[in-house]
């Protein structure tokens, strides 16, 4: 069975909660903090090969369109189309509801590492080609988060 990624997302919190906790009472919330990112970042960057290599004719900003909605399920993202063109995705985040649970679970001050330090990871996992440029977000306080992905061209033309 194939769970959306918000109900994904609420079984890894409450398993990395423990593991923080534990983790800050031995060796301090900062360098805590900073093993589960980069931990995060490890574990986003192989789901993303994975994805790509799973890309019917290989990875593409058409597949990676494609796919959001694995992230969006469950009403999880209200989003709104703001360009899309060959090269660009670029979308506004209006309700997450990531940052809603993981308020609920306590975990606010772990959202950010938990989900949004996913997504520059995630595309250079996808594809090396995939850059993301955000400069706000929800969980971060901002009315919206802007998501703008980009497909570059390495051709040499």
């Amino acid at each position: 069975m194939d769970i959306g990624i918000l109900q994904q997302r609420r079984i890894e919190a409450a398993f990395a909660k423990g593991i923080y906790e534990e983790m800050a009472a031995e060796l301090g919330a900062e360098r805590a903090k900073a093993i589960l990112s980069r931990a995060v970042v490890k574990l986003a960057k192989q789901a993303a090969a994975q994805m790509a290599a799973d890309a019917p004719g290989g990875p593409s900003l058409d597949h990676f369109e494609a796919i959001q909605e694995r992230w969006t399920r469950d009403d999880a993202l209200r989003t709104e189309t703001v360009a899309r063109d060959a090269t660009r995705f670029e979308f506004n985040v209006t309700r997450c509801r990531y940052a809603e649970m993981y308020r609920s679970m306590g975990l606010a001050e772990l959202g950010a590492v938990l989900s949004c330090n996913r997504d520059g990871a995630f595309c250079e996992g996808y594809d090396p080609r995939l850059k993301l440029t955000r400069t706000q977000t929800l969980m971060g306080g901002a009315s919206h988060c802007d998501f703008r992905y980009r497909m570059e061209d390495t051709s040499g033309a």
